[in-house]
C-alpha cells in the first residue's frame, strides 16, 4: 500500500489505562486490523500509540481505543498526525 494512502497517528490515551492489559489488547486489536506501529506506557500513567495503516483501520482503532479492554477506563484521546514511519508489525514497548 503506497505511503500516500496511509493514516500515521500518534494517540495519547489518559485514564485508568496501565495495569489494565491495555497494552497487549491494543497490539490485538490493532494485528486484527493489519495496522503497524507501537504500543507503551508512560511514566504519567498514560498509555501512547503510534500508529500507521488505512484510514479506515485506523479508525477502527481509535474507537476501539475510546474504551479499551474491560477494566480500562478511558477519560481522553489526543489524537495528533506523526510522520510516517516504518514498521513490520505492531509491537509493546517494555520499559
Amino acid at each position: 500500500m503506497s505511503q500516500d494512502l496511509l493514516l500515521h497517528k500518534r494517540l495519547l490515551i489518559h485514564g485508568r489505562v496501565q495495569g489494565v492489559f491495555y497494552r497487549v489488547s491494543t497490539q490485538q486489536e490493532a494485528e486484527k486490523l493489519g495496522l503497524r506501529g507501537w504500543v507503551k506506557n508512560l511514566p504519567n500513567g498514560s498509555v501512547e500509540v503510534e500508529v500507521h495503516g488505512s484510514p479506515s483501520a485506523v479508525a477502527a482503532l481509535l474507537a476501539w481505543c475510546q474504551h479499551g479492554p474491560p477494566g480500562a477506563r478511558v477519560e481522553k484521546i489526543d489524537s495528533n498526525d506523526c510522520p510516517p514511519a516504518e514498521y513490520t508489525g505492531f509491537q509493546v514497548i517494555r520499559p
